[in-house]
């Protein structure tokens, strides 16, 4: 885990009995395992609400870094709209088989640092540098409050919910 999400919970999700889910003790995921899935996907679903109360769903390029999703969008595309409106937010990874899906807050990233170490990162993995000075590539960080992570194969003994504590 990383410094800066504070204190985690590992449990159970909830969900309907007739998922298996409930009646399994122990045998949770490692928090290692939901940020190897994080750090190793090549896109990511971020999901926002438009202001009439729609879902909008749209796949980024992104990274998770610092205990974030972190993914550049123009502030004036729909999801930059959205989140600056209502920062809630969902993204989760392509897989059905290896399932993440962080719920959390999305905001403008706005300090030089992280910047330039996201611009780092995504250059790195994409081979693409984002210029962090483009007022149409506005940078967005998801922060969890709630992860939720499973393995297909073996659902109901790996299916695991972290919560996060609240950040300061």
């Amino acid at each position: 885990m990383d410094q800066a999400t504070g204190g985690l919970v590992a449990g159970r999700p909830r969900m309907p009995t007739a998922y298996g889910v409930a009646t399994q003790s122990g045998g949770t995921l490692p928090w290692s395992w939901a940020e190897e899935q994080l750090r190793a996907a090549r896109n990511y679903w971020v999901c926002s609400t438009r202001p009439d109360g729609r879902p909008h769903a749209m796949p980024v390029w992104g990274l998770w870094l610092d205990g974030a999703v972190l993914f550049s969008t123009d502030p004036s595309s729909r999801k930059g709209r959205n989140l600056t409106a209502n920062p809630a937010a969902v993204v989760h990874l392509g897989s059905g088989d290896d399932v993440v899906i962080v719920e959390g807050r999305g905001q403008p990233m706005r300090d030089a640092d992280m910047l330039a170490r996201c611009c780092d990162a995504y250059e790195a993995k994409y081979a693409i540098r984002p210029e962090p000075d483009n007022q149409a590539q506005g940078f967005f960080a998801v922060r969890p409050t709630t992860v939720l992570g499973w393995r297909e194969r073996d659902f109901p003994t790996s299916a695991t919910r972290w919560a996060f504590a609240p950040f300061a």
